[in-house]
């Protein structure tokens, strides 16, 4: 019989965190930056900016803040990296990512989700788009009430 003692389970469980946080969230959000970058440089996220802007303006949002949404959508990590990086390039301030990242948990990486487990679950893919929306309704009015609280 082994027998852990405290400072194992402790040594263990860090050891496990640090994997994961290095392994599969920090490409995620680094991916993001990058991401974010690209879009900046080509003026692809202006003209997003500025299509989406009536949308997202409706959740007290500049039009920008849909590449949050869709890189939520991919990964929760990703969707806090774009969040980080258009932070940083003062695309966003506090408020709107206070307004953003309850919809980032709520609707965050339903594509590898997906697979992980609406795929080993065996779920009917019909029943994936009512799945999905009703996660993409929960981020929508999510983001409504954070905007009148934030």
């Amino acid at each position: 019989m082994n027998k852990k003692t405290l400072a194992d389970v402790f040594v263990e469980g860090a050891r496990k965190g640090w994997n994961l946080g290095v392994a599969n969230i920090l490409p995620n959000v680094l991916m993001a930056f990058v991401l974010i970058q690209m879009l900046k440089v080509t003026g692809v996220l202006t003209l997003m900016g500025t299509f989406f802007g009536p949308v997202m303006g409706v959740f007290g949002l500049p039009g920008e803040a849909i590449t949050v949404l869709m890189g939520a959508w991919l990964s929760m990590g990703g969707g806090v990296g774009v969040a980080a990086s258009l932070y940083s390039a003062k695309v966003l301030n506090m408020t709107h990512v206070t307004i953003v990242l309850p919809a980032i948990i709520l609707m965050g990486a339903q594509i590898q989700y997906m697979g992980r487990l609406l795929g080993t679950a065996g779920v009917q893919t019909r029943y994936y788009p009512m799945l999905f929306g009703i996660s993409i309704m929960n981020a929508l009015i999510a983001m409504l009430i954070m905007r009148f609280f934030a």
